[in-house]
């Protein structure tokens, strides 16, 4: 879906003016709905951008790194609350577990040792893991969010550990083929985006190096371009189940720490950074490598997201990460997600089901349960306000899947003729009228 002239322009603009305040060389901004790139905003011609042409990932490898873990975790491969110690014994933090190390709640300090691990050769995983020992550990895991390189240079010497595969060809083989970015590669593959720094003074370009960074990979190695990001942007939505179970991704956007305690805008899930704007939530990353941005933000709910790459390490201040957010909240206010149609049903309901739908009522406060026939749930909505969904779990049990009912269970109350007269959710009792004693 095409986005309005009226959005255009005012992306355009902003993207315009971001690459004139923000004296970066070449950047580009990308706007995806319903798993396309509807549209390319561009700026600067050095080089000039389009969708094809590479630009350095940095921390968003970070998000399929944690992806790769989790497909493990689905698997039975490895638990979330497995210590460190399991899977790399020996490290000096093994009592770190691996949802902490996900979710930046460990404690452990940001980079590893020796030089800046970004813009020198990597080392290979023996001599990272060699480098690692407690006095990594800054402060106790859970006491504060603390951003760690490092701990995604460890996960990744896990899922060597357990696949037996490098990292770069696991995620070839498990992530980046099957979506088809074929475009998304461990080293830079021309046409790319050569990488600055701009001098402050006399706005002069210094071409930053292009390094391997080794065992910490993981964390920032990847190239891509604006079409492959967008495959991942919409994966972020709406994922594949093949690489990855929906209810999964959905569990990596739940928060593990919150960034900023003071004002709740920002947080960390399993690999993904959560994003508060007014009532939205947003989830995704930002990257940087010398040289290079990234940024990363997608609206779950209306499958609308927002990337953006941009050639100098200075754009980073404030500057791509902001940017994206602000685009991505104008096109949701310009124009919203339209719900989706209404259908009829092809088939009633079971009997069974027919039994419970209409009104129920729990301390005067109505509960209507309708059914879902394309996915076979009962629906619950109290109030109006709140709704859970339930699956079917034995007769006259079901299991509850999202909404504040997630994990309880409903079960149907019949009297000694066998009618439905009550519903027991999680204890609270739902009768046929108001008037009835719970």
């Amino acid at each position: 879906m095409s986005l309005l002239p009226d959005t255009v322009r005012q992306v355009d603009a902003l993207v315009a003016g971001a690459q004139s305040a923000g004296r970066t060389p070449s950047l580009l901004v990308g706007v995806v709905r319903d798993g396309v790139l509807t549209h390319l905003a561009t700026a600067g011609e050095h080089p000039r951008p389009d969708a094809d042409l590479q630009y350095r990932l940095g921390s968003i490898s970070k998000t399929m790194t944690a992806t790769l873990v989790m497909q493990e975790r689905d698997a039975g491969r490895l638990a979330l609350d497995d210590p460190l110690e399991k899977h790399l014994p020996g490290t000096g933090v093994g009592t770190l577990t691996l949802r902490q190390l996900l979710g930046h709640a460990s404690g452990l300090r940001r980079e590893p040792d020796g030089q800046w691990w970004e813009r020198a050769e990597g080392a290979d995983l023996a001599t990272l893991l060699a480098g690692v020992s407690a006095e990594k550990i800054a402060y106790p895991a859970h006491r504060a969010y603390h951003y760690s390189n490092l701990a995604y240079g460890l996960l990744g010497g896990v899922l060597e550990r357990i696949t037996g595969t490098p990292w770069a060809d696991l995620l070839r083989q498990r992530v980046l083929e099957p979506l088809g970015m074929r475009r998304t590669t461990y080293a830079a593959t021309e046409p790319f985006a050569r990488g600055y720094v701009v001098h402050p003074w006399h706005d002069t370009l210094r071409e930053e190096p292009r390094t391997d960074t080794g065992a910490m990979a993981p964390a920032g190695q990847l190239w891509s371009t604006a079409e492959d990001l967008a495959r991942w942007a919409a994966f972020l939505a709406d994922p594949m189940p093949e690489v990855l179970a929906a209810g999964t991704l959905t569990e990596m956007c739940v928060p593990v720490s919150i960034s900023d305690p003071d004002s709740w805008t920002g947080g960390h899930g399993l690999g993904l950074e959560l994003y508060r704007q007014g009532e939205r939530v947003y989830v995704g990353h930002g990257g940087s490598m010398p040289g290079y941005v990234a940024a990363l933000a997608v609206h779950r709910p209306s499958r609308t997201g927002v990337i953006g790459f941009a050639n100098s390490y200075g754009f980073r201040t404030g500057g791509l990460g902001g940017l994206a957010l602000r685009t991505l909240t104008t096109v949701l206010d310009a124009e919203p997600a339209l719900p989706r149609p209404w259908q009829p049903a092809a088939t009633a309901p079971p009997t069974e089901v027919d039994e419970v739908g209409g009104r129920w009522w729990w301390m005067g406060a109505p509960l209507d349960i309708t059914w879902d026939a394309v996915t076979g749930e009962l629906v619950a909505h109290v109030r109006g306000e709140r709704v859970s969904r339930f699956a079917p779990d034995g007769p006259d049990r079901w299991h509850g899947r999202s909404g504040p009912e997630n994990g309880e269970i409903l079960s149907v109350l019949r009297d000694g003729s066998g009618r439905a007269v009550a519903l027991d959710i999680a204890t609270f009792v739902f009768s046929r009228t108001p008037d009835q004693e719970p």
